[in-house]
């Protein structure tokens, strides 16, 4: 059984960092996607940041130059660093893994497993 299960969410004020890591076990390789997202009130879930096994990432505009996904294959962990912090960063974020394989890419949203969420709430 394939569990993801994030942390590291808080409440900062804007200009602030937070590190959400996602450890995931069940897994036998590497071979899989990890993305981040983040669903606030009255908005819909937005992508935020992808990951392939050889460490090619994506992120949505809004995000770039301020949030750094990372991933430890041999830990079977990701990390979202988040910096620069604004009061728009504010929501639920999940972290998903999802099927990977030649030719395919990670920014998708379509992904098969997917954790309980950590909030983080950014104040101005």
């Amino acid at each position: 059984v394939v569990q993801l299960v994030e942390s590291g969410g808080g409440s900062v004020q804007t200009g602030g960092s937070l590190r959400l890591s996602c450890p995931a076990s069940g897994f036998t390789n590497s071979n899989y996607c990890i993305g981040w997202f983040r669903h606030a009130p009255g908005n819909e879930r937005e992508r935020v940041a992808t990951i392939n096994p050889a460490g090619g990432t994506a992120y949505v505009k809004s995000v770039q130059g301020r949030f750094s996904i990372s991933r430890d294959n041999a830990k079977h962990t990701a990390f979202l660093q988040m910096n620069t912090l604004k009061t728009e960063d504010t929501a639920m974020y999940y972290c998903a893994a999802g099927s990977w394989g030649r030719g395919q890419i990670c920014a998708k949203d379509e992904y098969d497993y997917w954790g309980q969420g950590t909030q983080v709430a950014v104040s101005s």
